[in-house]
């Protein structure tokens, strides 16, 4: 047998032929890190019954088995979705189907449209659905294909019309798989549509639920890559020395054959997102050349960063693509490259230039888009929210890398000496950051909110957002203060800090109810770096628990169970998953920053995790680095270099050659610290609102003990009932909040808008150019018009004002591009006000070829005098350019212009 001169390297250090670690016994044999759950040992996690062990630092072996189909309740909860909408019943409302073992032959079932079932059947204690157990669903559509022949539309639920000509399939959604209540994804899944197959209109499905399925959790790794161009990593604690190594070799499977990185084993590519937090995190230093080259995949012809797919057609009804702005920073920072740092500062440069076109909220001074990273509009939006709702919506993650672009650009015009930019960007990113304080800060929470939403007049949600609070700690969004309050007292549930708390009910875990590794590994760096060292620990071990079961590692858990199959999509291998692991070695215990004038060490090593360890032939520029490590604490009291005391513990950024570096810590005891440790808890459902003779009124919700009712933004009333009247003589936004006996409030409702007819305007848009169409039924007036890339790219509009005020600006519009949930064909121009820039008008995608499916624009709030005045709708290049770059089309049906002030 041969072994390859990488591999046998490495196979001498973890056989102690080359020693790696002295062999001091100062060192913590026992217990890491234990909790009810899980415990952390130097060479192992026990969970209940299951045990990973590592025999050495290139194997491990796991006896953990998935669960994911015992123990699953027998009460199936669905409902019907006509063109993957969620279109059937109110939110909270569902049918119901019981399937018992003895129940052999199946079970079947017709259901109307809308009307809703629930199956009587007692469900007894302890009593589990079966293994592969049969349904048969039939769903009689006779009274929607009746309004469709009488009428041309159907009306549903909430009074939203659904037109013959957009009518394309119907499928099932629910809550146990090969069900999901992915509504936004059901086009996805051809096995969840239902069929009529003699013209009946009474749609079937066979359905095979709780399949059997064969265990897919591994039970042994063993190394089989050769690593020996990577530094190597050894310390007393084994298991950390064999996941540091099972994630480099995963990270060596996720490079393509063209020297990218693709996302995840189940993966081909990857995502702006993805790339650039695996980039932050160990990417950049690891893997230098692979991340730009997938960094600059990342960019459009436009010179601009890409927005990838998503809700309403992506940007900018997202606009975290920012954050390749850091990622590409850190580049540089580890590599010195002058080349890469100028064409990266063109890129980001003209990228910050739109978003300040195209995302900038001057209201607030904030930014517009959706939640960093959670890009699944119905995980963690209400289910009212559409994308437009979604654009409008300010959320903290974003306006946080918002803010830390902005600064980054700041230090990339400053070595470019671009005065000009430097200081412009400065004053964006100081105001910025205010901003975020002054509107998300939550006093007496002790952290941020995670978006503030709703219609004119926003709320800001109380939910926490672990990723954008973890970024406000290490961005120094947050003061010092504010940092300690947000690691002590931000959620944390027992296998780690869930994506987003308290949960959503009736929404599957994916970012819902779920934890991420690789934001895990923020917020562990975070916690580090406020020297909270109980938060750091139970976060470091929350981390390591699942790639050690799991033997890889994973895109994301469950956060009740800790379990990886009970999540909507999974994958192993995940790219930012393991930069994350990685990052735990290299920016947690030696505390590695890059700067552009040197590679710094600021260690962090809790007591629990004393001892020496070493990192060898760690590459930093054109020099190699032996590093040792020893003692505990966050104190360095001696820096060596080649035997040489040094003053300070950075690297300067020309050192040639390979060097000896020694750092010891001061074994200085850390602040204990806190963690506010909490049960994971699902918030109650929200009120759905109906107006009828001057009252509003809602459908009582389960476990609600009070409605805090809302006007205009701000909490008017508190009522037990669950009707209240509403004057319907001025303009004003209604939301009603349940409130659960323990204070624990619902997302808001959709707002209900009243106003007096005289301060509402509408301009049918057919009335300002030369042709229209009248092709898509649904519109207003005598027809709709077009456009697009060369088609209606000016329309002037003028109006008249009856008096001076604040008026809100929208189109009535459709845009059947693409879904709701993929393509990025999202429309975007520009509205002028008497010639003068007033804000952007977004036209999500709201269906695929779904053209009679109207909307509304976000709303352009601004102050218009009495009198004639101009508006102009213009598509103005390259700042109006979407992410798909040829087709920018939106049908518009009218102007309104509404008075709010």
């Amino acid at each position: 047998m041969t072994i390859s001169r990488g591999l046998k390297r490495y196979a001498l250090y973890f056989l102690g032929i080359i020693p790696l670690f002295s062999c001091t016994d100062n060192y913590n044999k026992g217990e890491i890190y234990k909790s009810p759950e899980f415990t952390l040992f130097p060479d192992k996690v026990i969970q209940g019954e299951y045990e990973a062990k590592a025999l050495s630092a290139t194997e491990i072996t796991s006896n953990y088995q998935s669960k994911s189909t015992t123990a699953v309740s027998p009460r199936i909860n669905f409902k019907f979705s006509i063109n993957g909408k969620d279109n059937e019943l109110p939110s909270g409302a569902h049918h119901t189907l019981v399937v018992l073992p003895d129940t052999q032959e199946g079970k079947e079932v017709t259901i109307k449209f809308g009307k809703l079932y629930h199956d009587e059947t007692n469900v007894p204690a302890h009593v589990n659905l079966p293994k592969n157990a049969k349904v048969h669903i039939k769903l009689d559509l006779r009274e929607v294909f009746d309004a469709f022949d009488e009428k041309g539309y159907f009306t549903n639920f909430n009074g939203l019309k659904l037109y013959k000509e957009d009518f394309k399939k119907v499928y099932i959604a629910g809550n146990i798989s090969p069900l999901s209540w992915d509504f936004d994804n059901l086009v996805n899944h051809p096995e969840l549509e239902l069929k009529d197959a003699d013209g009946d209109h009474i749609y079937e499905l066979a359905l095979t639920l709780n399949k059997e399925q064969k265990q897919t959790t591994k039970q042994h790794w063993k190394l089989t890559k050769e690593l020996g161009h990577y530094p190597a990593y050894s310390s007393p604690y084994l298991m950390m020395d064999a996941l540091y190594n099972l994630s480099l070799e995963e990270m060596e499977n996720n490079i393509e054959a063209d020297s990218t990185f693709r996302a995840g084993k189940e993966w081909t590519g990857v995502w702006t997102r993805d790339v650039s937090y695996s980039t932050i995190l160990s990417m950049a230093m690891l893997q230098p050349e692979v991340a730009k080259k997938s960094l600059l995949r990342k960019v459009n012809k436009e010179n601009r960063i890409i927005q990838d797919t998503g809700t309403g057609g992506a940007y900018p009804v997202s606009t975290d693509r920012v954050v390749w702005a850091i990622a590409a920073w850190e580049v540089y920072k580890v590599t010195g490259d002058e080349a890469w740092l100028k064409t990266s500062y063109e890129i980001v440069r003209n990228t910050l230039e739109d978003d300040q076109v195209n995302a900038f909220d001057p209201r607030t001074g904030l930014m517009h888009g959706e939640s960093t990273f959670l890009d699944w509009r119905e995980q963690t939006y209400p289910k009212w929210m559409q994308p437009v709702d979604i654009y409008e919506s300010l959320a903290l993650g974003t306006n946080v890398v918002h803010a830390q672009a902005q600064r980054v650009l700041v230090a990339m015009a400053e070595r470019l000496q671009d005065t000009a930019t430097a200081g412009k960007y400065k004053t964006l990113a100081d105001s910025l950051t205010l901003n975020i304080n002054k509107h998300f800060w939550l006093a007496d929470h002790g952290y941020y909110g995670q978006y503030i939403y709703g219609g004119i007049n926003k709320i800001l949600s109380e939910r926490s957002d672990a990723l954008g609070e973890a970024l406000a700690v290490l961005f120094d969004v947050a003061d010092e203060k504010q940092q300690a309050n947000i690691i002590t007292r931000t959620p944390v549930v027992s296998y780690g800090i869930p994506c987003i708390y308290p949960q959503t009910t009736f929404i599957p875990s994916y970012h819902n109810n779920a934890i991420w590794p690789f934001v895990q590994a923020y917020w562990t760096m975070a916690a580090a770096k406020v020297a909270n060292d109980e938060a750091t620990v139970a976060s470091l071990a929350s981390l390591l628990r699942p790639a050690a079961l799991f033997l890889t590692n994973k895109e994301n858990i469950n956060a009740g169970d800790g379990d990886y199959s009970r999540t909507q999509v999974n994958s192993s291998e995940m790219l930012w998953s393991l930069s994350g692991n990685l990052a735990m070695v290299y920016k947690v215990l030696f505390g590695m920053s890059f700067e552009p004038e040197g590679l710094r060490f600021k260690p962090y090593v809790p007591e629990v995790l004393r001892g020496e360890r070493k990192l060898l032939h760690f590459t930093y520029r054109k020099a190699s680095l032996n590093i040792t490590l020893s003692g505990y604490g966050n104190t360095l009291t001696t820096v060596r270099v080649d035997g040489m005391e040094q003053d300070d513990a950075l690297i300067p950024s020309n050192l040639t050659g390979e060097h000896e570096i020694e750092l010891v810590l001061s074994d200085n005891k850390l602040p204990k610290g806190n963690l506010n440790k909490v049960p994971n808890t699902f918030a109650i459902d929200m009120p759905a609102l109906k107006y009828e003779n001057g009252k509003l009124n809602w459908r009582l919700v389960d476990g609600a003990k009070d409605y805090k009712i809302l006007k205009n933004g701000e909490a008017n009333t508190l009522v037990t009932v669950n009707t209240i009247p509403i004057p319907q003589n001025e303009f004003a936004e209604y939301q009603v909040v349940a409130v659960d006996s323990a204070g624990q409030a619902s997302f808001a409702s959709r707002p209900y808008i009243v106003s007096s007819p005289e301060f509402v305007q509408t301009y049918e848009i057919e009335g300002f150019v030369k042709t229209y169409l009248k092709k898509s039924p649904g519109y207003s007036g005598n027809g709709y018009v077009k456009i697009g890339k060369g088609v209606n790219e000016a329309i002037q509009i003028p109006i008249t004002v009856p008096t001076s005020g604040e008026y809100a600006i929208s189109f009535r519009y459709a845009n059947g591009n693409g879904p709701i949930n993929t393509d990025n064909k999202c429309a975007i121009r520009s509205l002028e006000l008497n010639g003068q820039f007033a804000g952007p008008v977004i036209f999500p995608q709201r269906g695929k070829d779904e053209w009679s499916d109207w909307g509304s624009t976000n709303q352009v709030i601004v102050h218009l005098d009495k009198g004639e005045q101009q508006l102009s709708l213009q598509f103005k290049q390259p700042v109006n350019q979407n992410m798909d770059g040829a087709l920018n089309e939106a049908l518009i049906d009218y102007l309104n212009v509404i008075k709010i002030k």
